[in-house]
């Protein structure tokens, strides 16, 4: 099902490979705009090709590209090959490190309705477009999103691990995780790759935004003539990662709220009609509480904090338009009952809400709500991985920002181009 190719990787040229904690970029919505500027900063950091600034990006992103390749700041490699990638990462309060493996590859950049990478969540058009202007002026991909598969019987580990031993780079990311890649340019070993992907379908837990705009500038370019077997523009560059035996870990976002019309008291009275209020001691807390019973959240508002779960009954009230593996999801309750029918909001509306902010740092919430910028923050508790994939097989999606997968693919550690004349290899030596 899916068709995945090797790829000959536009990558920092070897005299800056010392620097490249320097030179690799997070993903846009991960981190603060401080962190961000700082990037912004160094001229030779990622960021200017991935998310590019100026009055028209893409421009400038292109000018930036073609500068870094006459001057040798990038080089092609010129053998295609599979980018093995493994981050090593321990969660707050761990001492074992956890690793979660897995491979840089194109793909395929298959349409939602072949059903061959499967989704979980909408997109914006507006994000949409900016990918696909980017894609389209300088048709070069900075960043892979990540999708996961299924093999139980962990086929290709054993050719990853041994790839590792010999890693082109092994770096710190900002969030203090090992980041160490290598690669795989052997035949033989490539052509398994790419017969274990061949049957599998792939769930898209990170990235559906470039992955949406590559879509759609593959069907834009397909009255083009190109009698190329493989078309550079038909692929998307991904990071795959296999759901079994790995370190698939999905922390939890949760919700601010601005602009709140009603007064606390008067809001708190509405929630009570629903939910199963309690008094919580303290707020700092609120972060580690374990929420084992389903439909149940934490509230911070003002100095107080509360848990709430939603009251017996209620559930047969909400929601009987949706699937039930849709409508049982603790965020389809929240979403329904506290922003849609407490607060007005419609469904369709909250993902372009100003009034909602998505953040995953409880930290943060705790600051904002306490600063008074933010007029109360809800706490929610991470998804499970059986979850998600049972929603994404479902042809269902979930509400915004369901899951967080940690940790983030990093962005710079390779490029990789849809220029026809830099991806033109003959990919038919790696086919059985």
């Amino acid at each position: 099902m899916a068709e995945i190719l090797p790829l000959k990787a536009w990558r920092y040229a070897e005299f800056l490979t010392p620097h490249m904690e320097e030179l690799t970029a997070p993903l846009f919505d991960v981190v603060s705009a401080r962190q961000r500027q700082l990037l912004y900063e160094n001229p030779l950091n990622s960021i200017h090709l991935s998310v590019p600034q100026g009055d028209i990006p893409a421009e400038k992103a292109l000018e930036t590209l073609r500068k870094w390749k006459s001057e040798g700041i990038i080089r092609q490699d010129l053998q295609p090959g599979i980018y093995v990638y493994y981050q090593y990462f321990r969660l707050p309060g761990e001492h074992d490190e956890r690793c979660r493996k897995g491979f840089i590859a194109q793909i395929k950049a298959y349409e939602w309705s072949e059903e061959i990478i499967l989704r979980h969540e909408n997109t914006l058009s507006s994000a949409v477009n900016d990918r696909i202007d980017l894609l389209m002026k300088t048709q070069i991909q900075a960043s892979p999103t990540h999708g996961l598969y299924v093999d139980k019987e962990e086929q290709l580990e054993k050719y990853m691990d041994q790839a590792i031993t010999t890693p082109l780079y092994e770096l710190e990311d900002y969030q203090g995780v090992r980041e160490v890649m290598a690669v795989i340019q052997e035949p033989e070993i490539i052509r398994d790759f790419l017969r274990v992907m061949k049957d599998k379908q792939v769930i898209l837990a990170d990235g559906h935004h470039r992955l949406e705009g590559a879509i759609e500038y593959r069907k834009s370019m397909q009255s083009e003539l190109n009698d190329n077997e493989w078309k550079g523009y038909d692929y998307h560059l991904m990071y795959l990662t296999n759901t079994s035996g790995n370190h698939l870990k999905i922390l939890p976002t949760h919700r601010l709220f601005y602009g709140l019309e009603l007064s606390a008291d008067a809001l708190l009275e509405m929630i009570r009609a629903w939910f199963e209020v309690k008094k919580f001691a303290d707020p700092e807390e609120l972060g580690a509480y374990a929420f084992h019973k389903p439909h149940t959240f934490g509230l911070v508002m003002g100095e107080e904090s509360y848990t709430l779960q939603l009251k017996v009954g209620m559930m047969d009230t909400i929601n009987r338009h949706l699937p039930e593996r849709i409508r049982q999801l603790d965020l389809s309750v929240l979403h329904e009952v506290l922003f849609a029918r407490i607060l007005g909001i419609p469904m369709a509306d909250q993902r372009n809400s100003d009034q909602i902010v998505y953040e995953r740092n409880f930290s943060r919430c705790i600051q904002e709500v306490r600063s008074g910028k933010a007029d109360f923050a809800i706490v929610t508790r991470e998804l499970e991985l059986d979850q998600i994939l049972e929603v994404c097989r479902s042809g269902e999606v979930m509400p915004p920002k369901s899951t967080y997968f940690y940790p983030k693919a990093l962005g710079g550690l390779l490029f990789a181009s849809i220029k026809q004349d830099e991806f033109d290899f003959d990919y038919g030596a790696f086919f059985e």
